[in-house]
């Protein structure tokens, strides 16, 4: 494990079992994070980004598994470990700010109470010690320290997830994983807490993975961008290379999708057709070709490798092709085809 990363994970695959079979949610995924980095996970929902973080702190549900692979965390597999050694580096090594404040949250406890047990456990603390490092937390996150005592009934939406990512970041972790902690709040409040992240992670020189279907918010706060597709990662690059220049034709799709003053004077909002695949039971080849408009036979006969580009990982047989193509000229010929209009 290189000493400039503080996690790698290699050849990740993530099942859930059902009644219709194994759900293959992360199929091998492979991917670093540097110190003080800000690696954004994108795609669209089901893709498999919330249960890659959640595989990373080993909390998945009961019917979710690791089937094989690896997750180093400083050097250490967290996939070997067992439950006692994992409650020891949970929030201390690595932390998450969840997605729905108000689920993570206990309502009979009070938010303080909530926070300060965290720190009682791993550090030892004394509750007077512990209160002392919630108020400075809470003015940290914006917070005004009077709301210690509150339920979390008794605070806004914008203020529970303030709450949660104060909590995440208690015991000074490694690594902090934010699984999309703007999603269920109004736009204002969205806003404030993009700037609230980015403040807090130059502060603490925090290595944190954002998890979210929205473009523009990790143009704001990431470093490199991952963009994940039926449980695979599909480019994974510099922000600024993968948002002027995106290579993959998902990629592309997604910046396309994006609407502007200037598509919506025109009325041509476009989309990417269809839905994503079964997971149950995967396509072969390329899991995107059955929406890809630069599809051939071989994406359909043969896993494209990953091609690099400028830089950037590309998982497309036709990278090199494509890499000059701009989104809109992608998608175009769909636009037509389908004839998207707006809504």
């Amino acid at each position: 494990m290189s000493s400039e990363n503080v996690l790698e994970v290699k050849n990740l695959r993530v099942h859930y079992t059902t009644a219709r079979g194994d759900v293959q949610a992360v199929r091998d995924v492979s991917f670093y994070l540097k110190r003080g980095e800000t690696l954004g996970l994108a795609g669209e929902s089901g893709c498999g980004k919330s249960t890659l973080g959640y595989s990373l702190m080993r909390l998945l549900p009961a019917n979710a598994k690791v089937v094989s692979g690896d997750i180093l965390l400083e050097g250490e597999n967290i996939v070997d470990m067992d439950e006692v050694m994992l409650r020891k580096i949970r929030w201390k090594k690595i932390s998450m700010i969840f997605q729905g404040a108000m689920n993570a949250l206990n309502p009979v406890f009070t938010v303080g109470d909530q926070i300060a047990e965290v720190l009682t456990l791993h550090e030892g603390m004394t509750k007077r010690e512990a209160y002392e490092v919630v108020r400075e937390l809470f003015i940290q996150v914006g917070l005004d320290p009077s709301r210690i005592k509150d339920y979390p009934h008794q605070l806004s939406g914008g203020m529970k997830q303030r709450v949660v990512i104060a909590m995440a970041l208690a015991l000074n972790p490694s690594v902090v994983i934010a699984d999309e902690p703007t999603t269920a709040l109004d736009v204002t409040i969205q806003a404030q807490i993009q700037d609230l992240m980015k403040r807090l992670q130059r502060r603490y020189g925090l290595s944190m993975i954002y998890i979210t279907h929205d473009l523009a918010v990790l143009a704001e706060v990431s470093h490199r961008v991952m963009i994940m597709y039926a449980g695979q990662i599909m480019e994974v690059g510099d922000v600024v290379k993968i948002y002027k220049r995106p290579v993959h034709p998902y990629t592309k799709g997604l910046i396309a999708s994006v609407p502007t003053i200037q598509k919506v004077k025109e009325k041509r909002l476009i989309s990417i057709p269809g839905a994503p695949p079964d997971l149950v039971n995967p396509p072969s080849g390329c899991p995107f070709r059955l929406r890809c408009p630069f599809a051939k036979d071989i994406c359909k006969e043969k896993e494209p490798p990953y091609v690099e580009v400028d830089g950037v990982l590309v998982k497309c047989h036709f990278a090199r092709d494509l890499v000059d193509v701009s989104p809109d000229e992608a998608w175009e010929a769909v636009f037509e085809k389908y004839e998207y209009e707006t809504v």
